[in-house]
């Protein structure tokens, strides 16, 4: 174990291939982490993708997975087609048809009625998803013919545009939106919303938080980690999740104190949340509030300038 790679620190962003569930990718990760000879290393997703959804899959690695929580927070963007006609247990093609609809929308009713489903809207999770229902899963519930009701939750959709009308009974859309949004749901409601049914046939994530689609690696380069290419040259830094915060500039001493805990004081910073760094390296997360700054989390990275 001693000639092992260091583990690394940051992100990995998968480009997550349809059929690969988000815990399965981190397995792969593990794996691929393992048969390259590095160190053991924490390994967590910053936001699950369903099997049949595709696109970017944050995957933080060692300290970075103190961040996963903030990346399950954060907004993210996302592609899909609906299907109008039909609507299907599960709300995509995965699931039994439970309706059908002769509506078909045209391309202008569809865009007629996105206002309604822009801004602070509710909406009714599915039933098959992971949402605990009286302490159980809904989709265990829903698996074993229970009738599960789906209580209304507050979510926001920023920005809901067209991308594609140009097939017959389909629509492709682009949803910006806030933690907790289910986009089968949305898809649901706007079927509903023109008269007809309608189910999710296409669905890719193209942003979570501040990490793209055109920064994502395929998993063929992910496996060239596994025999023998350096991960660094895929591999982004832990501050990169944290892209909306300033960083605070720390002193050796000062770096020290904050690795024990303690408090900075007199600093002439606005209120706020700050990357603390010595040098390049990320030191904690820390708010400061009136000169002072306490420690939100800390961060176990070794100084390579030490």
């Amino acid at each position: 174990m001693s000639d092992a790679k260091p583990a690394p620190h940051g992100w990995l962003i998968l480009d997550k291939p349809r059929g690969l569930g988000s815990t399965q990718a981190v397995g792969m990760v593990k794996r691929v982490l393992r048969q390259g000879g590095y160190a053991k290393s924490k390994v967590g997703h910053g936001g699950t993708l369903d099997p049949l959804a595709e696109g970017v899959l944050p995957i933080a690695l060692g300290e970075a997975t103190k961040l996963a929580g903030r990346m399950l927070d954060s907004d993210k963007i996302y592609d899909f087609t609906i299907r109008f006609g039909e609507e299907t247990d599960t709300l995509d093609t995965e699931g039994e048809v439970v309706g059908r609809s002769e509506k078909l929308p045209s391309p202008a009713e569809v865009a007629a009625i996105l206002p309604q489903f822009t801004g602070p809207i509710e909406q009714a999770p599915p039933v098959y998803s992971a949402i605990k229902v009286d302490g159980k899963r809904a989709y265990d519930r829903a698996r074993a013919g229970e009738e599960v009701e789906m209580k209304l939750r507050p979510v926001t959709i920023h920005a809901l545009d067209v991308v594609d009308d140009s097939t017959p009974g389909e629509t492709t859309l682009r949803a910006h939106v806030s933690k907790g949004t289910y986009i089968r749901s949305l898809a649901r409601d706007i079927a509903h919303a023109v008269g007809s049914l309608g189910h999710v046939t296409y669905l890719r994530r193209i942003k979570a938080g501040p990490f793209l689609e055109n920064g994502a690696i395929p998993l063929d380069k992910l496996e060239e980690v596994a025999k023998g290419a350096p991960i660094e040259y895929l591999l982004l830094p832990l501050e990169a999740g944290l892209d909306d915060i300033p960083a605070l500039q720390l002193d050796p001493d000062s770096a020290q104190a904050v690795r024990q805990g303690r408090v900075l004081s007199e600093l002439p910073h606005t209120d706020g949340l700050y990357l603390a760094r010595l040098g390049q390296t990320p030191v904690a997360l820390m708010e400061l509030s009136g000169g002072s700054a306490k420690v939100v989390r800390g961060f176990n990275i070794p100084d390579v300038a030490e």
